[in-house]
Order: C-alpha cells, then sequence, then structure tokens
C-alpha cells in the first residue's frame, strides 16, 4: 500500500450550508487550488487495469476538490454540517461497515461504491493473494470490484437537490464516489479529507459516542490492537494496551515459532529423523 500524503484537511467555508450565497466561482476554485488532498491509495479497491490507469483516476479524482466542484471538509466540520441539513453518504462496503458494528455514523445513507469479489477463477484467486500479500494480511480487507448498482442505488435513497457529504475509511473511495455523483447531476458535494480515519471521537455522532476510526480496524493489527484508535481507547491500560494485548503479541510469537518449525521439518530430513526417530 502506498504511503498516505501528509496533509492538513482545510475547514470548508461557512457559507456551504447555504449554495446560493457562496463566493463567486473564480474565487472558489483559486481557493480550492491550495487545499491539500489528502486519501489512503487502496490498490485493491480501484476499478483500474494498472499502476499507469490509477494514478491518472486518482489526480482526475483530486482534481474535482482544486477546481471547486468538491469541498474539503475536517471530520469535525462535517458533523456541523449534519445539523445544517446535510446528507451523509458511507460508501464503505458492507463487510466493513457490519465489522464497523456500533461505530457507525448515526443517520447516514449506506451505498457501497465496491463490493466484494467472489471470482474463484485463477485470476480472481490470484487477485485475492495479491491483495493479502500487499497489506490485506496486516490491515485486513478483501479484493472488491465496482458495484455497478451504486449510482442507482443512492438515487433511490438520496435526491439530486440534496446537499452531500461523501465519505468512506480512508478517504479515496469517497473521493472517487463524488466523481459518479457529480456526473449524475448532485451537488453540492464535500468530502471528508482523509476519511472516517481523521475523525476524533465526537467529531461525527455515532451511537454511544463509538470511535468511527474503530470501523478500519482489521486484520493482524487489528487482532493485536496496534491500530491508532485501539491504543488511544486502552492508553490507560498499561504498557502495549494492557495484559490482554500482551498475552496475543505472546500468541503470534508462538504461531511464528511453529510455523518455522514445521518449515524446518519439511525441508530438513535429518531434523525429522532426529525428532521423530526413523
Amino acid at each position: 500500500m502506498a504511503s498516505v500524503a501528509a496533509a492538513q484537511p482545510v475547514a470548508a467555508r461557512a457559507s456551504m450550508s447555504a449554495p446560493a450565497q457562496r463566493a463567486p466561482a473564480a474565487q472558489r476554485v483559486q481557493a480550492a487550488a491550495r487545499l491539500p488532498v489528502r486519501c489512503q491509495r487502496r490498490v485493491r479497491t480501484l476499478a483500474v487495469a494498472d499502476a499507469a490507469a490509477q494514478s491518472a483516476a486518482q489526480k482526475r479524482w483530486e482534481s474535482q476538490v482544486r477546481d471547486g466542484k468538491v469541498a474539503n471538509v475536517t471530520a469535525k466540520k462535517a458533523g456541523e454540517m449534519l445539523k445544517e441539513g446535510w446528507v451523509l453518504l458511507d460508501v464503505r462496503p458492507q463487510e466493513e461497515i457490519a465489522k464497523a458494528k456500533v461505530a457507525k455514523v448515526v443517520g447516514a445513507v449506506e451505498v457501497p461504491l465496491f463490493v466484494k469479489d467472489d471470482d474463484m477463477s485463477p485470476a480472481g484467486l490470484l487477485k485475492q493473494a495479491s491483495n493479502f500479500g500487499m497489506g490485506g494480511w496486516w490491515l485486513g480487507g478483501q479484493h472488491m470490484k465496482p458495484n455497478t448498482a451504486f449510482l442507482s442505488e443512492v438515487q433511490a435513497s438520496i435526491p439530486k437537490d440534496a446537499s452531500v457529504i461523501v465519505a468512506c475509511q480512508k478517504g479515496l473511495r469517497s473521493l472517487a464516489a463524488c466523481e459518479q455523483l457529480s456526473r449524475a447531476g448532485y451537488g453540492p458535494l464535500a468530502w471528508i479529507n482523509g476519511g472516517y480515519d481523521t475523525a476524533q471521537p465526537g467529531d461525527l455522532p455515532t451511537k454511544d459516542g463509538v470511535d468511527v476510526r474503530l470501523g478500519g480496524v482489521g486484520g493482524l493489527s487489528g487482532a493485536l490492537g496496534w491500530t491508532e484508535a485501539q491504543r488511544e481507547a486502552t492508553r490507560n491500560e498499561g504498557f502495549a494496551g494492557g495484559a490482554s494485548n500482551l498475552i496475543k503479541i505472546g500468541a503470534v510469537l508462538l504461531l511464528l515459532d511453529l510455523a518455522w518449525f514445521g518449515y524446518e521439518l519439511l525441508t530438513n530430513s535429518s531434523l525429522v529423523q532426529d525428532t521423530f526417530g526413523k
């Protein structure tokens, strides 16, 4: 997974809640051009054929912000905009939302931009293996494919004259969704720069105030409690998140040791004889 560009999210201007009173287009374009764009490059969820096409697609998506077509907002600002009547569109896959459980934004419309790829052909299995090797083992997640019914599902839930905030866990999928929504006639549009992972507890309304960043927890990092949200939640429990995390770390080290021992048994016949006898 490519590194995430460090950037400082820029809060949307107060006039966004009343689109008719916005500044002249030329001024908005100039201001938007200076906004930093921050999003995670999630190769396994991009509907592109190769790295060159991926790069071109991301530049096109980011240009929406610089051209003033999509407002660049923080998670905190998005929470304020929801109180003003904006609609939040959550484009995460259903599996990711289900994993989040109570770490979901209250009142959000959930329509996945990508869905799980169940292709079990040799090519499909190769994609899944590639996804696992490119960080899926550590961060979790599966190989995805575009949801061909995305626009129709959005149109069934959100009218085109609604003011829409688009969000996902990392920020890239929601930025890609903004392009489809803009072409379909939606506007004004806003996008949470960096996704839910940039939110702090209380920025967005969730059930019982649960940290929305927990929706991005998965893989070995989630099992060990090493994500930022998990570390903050267990900060007062002692070193490395307390005894439970230390036990998990010990269990992982033991499994790795057993796996290495098994590998040596398979590759060293003399070791097999010494261990089990002739």
